[in-house]
């Protein structure tokens, strides 16, 4: 296992779009491994492939406390949503950053799971938070999408800021 790069805000890999992965096999094992790995390390409690500079359908989300609840969502589509939610949102793409967001409460997700067997579940509160915000990632959207054009550019320019430090 290894510990992937993550890409910050405002790297324009994040922008790209993620494609179906075709066929789960070691090489996708493999990442999904890594990316929990990755994504344990950072702290975080979701990571989407694209983060990670990999553009397939992958996510993987552990909401628990103990890191004892690992998800692995390969093509993930939400089926149904229903309700609102609002919550603070971090990312480990644009870290020490947090802003309020609304999404879906509730959603109906269906994905291949890492032996590439079908699966449907439901999600609220946080977890279905967290899953809403990891496809977006994989459509190329962050979380800062959501807020003002002014705060998104005042926090672009403080990450580009620090990154050149």
């Amino acid at each position: 296992m290894a510990i992937l790069e993550i890409l910050h805000y405002p790297d324009p890999r994040l922008r790209n779009t993620a494609k179906p992965v075709e066929k789960v096999d070691e090489s996708i094992q493999t990442l999904v491994k890594d990316m929990f790995e990755t994504m344990y390390q950072a702290p975080g409690i979701g990571l989407a492939s694209i983060q990670v500079n990999v553009a397939k359908r992958v996510i993987v989300v552990d909401v628990s406390e103990d890191h004892d609840q690992p998800l692995c969502f390969i093509n993930p589509e939400i089926i149904s949503s229903e309700g609102e939610e609002t919550m603070d949102e971090g990312c480990l793409s644009v870290p020490g950053y947090y802003e309020t967001v609304q999404r879906a409460d509730k959603i109906r997700v269906k994905a291949l799971n890492e032996k590439g067997e079908a699966f449907e579940m439901d999600a609220d509160g946080l977890l279905a938070v967290c899953i809403q915000h990891e496809i977006d990632h994989l459509d190329g959207k962050l979380f800062v999408d959501y807020i003002s054009p002014l705060k998104r550019n005042r926090i672009r320019k403080k990450l580009e800021k620090a990154a050149k430090v």
